[in-house]
């Protein structure tokens, strides 16, 4: 159930262009400092996910490790995806109240 929360909110801030994917993009708005909340799929290459571990450490920005890539690209209408950023306070709020429950 909640996780079916995590991934309709993820679909919403998809079509609300406040979500940016792929390992690329989200690296770009860490940097940025435009990302508000980073999720890993949990079967990203261990590379992937120590190296957001690291970049989101550095500029501080909250991460989580959830769900498959194929489920988080699956929410956002898209190919699998390994990583991704939400640009929007409002629904990053929103997402780390789910994933911390």
């Amino acid at each position: 159930m909640k996780k079916n929360k995590i991934f309709s909110l993820l679909g919403l801030a998809t079509r609300s262009r406040n979500v940016v994917s792929g390992e690329f993009m989200t690296e770009k708005a860490v940097k940025s400092y435009s990302a508000e909340l980073v999720i890993v799929g949990e079967d990203a290459s261990d590379n992937t996910k120590k190296m957001f571990t690291n970049m989101c450490e550095f500029y501080e920005v909250p991460m989580f490790i959830f769900g498959t890539k194929d489920e988080l690209g699956h929410a956002m209408g898209k190919e699998m995806r390994a990583s991704l950023a939400i640009t929007d306070s409002g629904f990053a709020k929103s997402l780390t109240k789910l994933l911390n429950e």
